[in-house]
């Protein structure tokens, strides 16, 4: 099994251009909305799901958000730690309606 950091660490042997922020950003933008898209064609276009097409598509925008945390010299493992110790403040008892509408 593949850790968060080594993933990110294999992206360095694809990603040539550590200078390059903006075309990671860019990167990134555009492999979200191809994953919306699926979403949206799926639930509103009566499309088939394909697990294949969704796992592609989120392993690309994996891709650039380990390139844009290596960029910042951040690990993936610190980005989800992160996440994980934010929702648990957020919704210490899960995630309810009331506690995000009083955000």
């Amino acid at each position: 099994m593949i850790t968060l950091d080594s993933f990110q660490q294999s992206t360095r042997r694809t990603w040539k251009q550590p200078s390059e922020l903006p075309n990671a950003a860019l990167g990134l933008a555009g492999e979200s909305g191809e994953l919306v898209d699926i979403i949206k064609k799926y639930l509103y276009h009566g499309h088939e799901y394909n697990r294949e097409n969704v796992v592609s598509e989120l392993s690309d925008v994996m891709y650039y958000v380990a390139v844009i945390a290596d960029w910042f010299g951040i690990t993936l493992s610190e980005v989800a730690e992160y996440n994980v110790e934010k929702l648990k403040r957020r919704y210490p008892d899960g995630f309810s309606e009331e506690r995000s509408r009083e955000r």
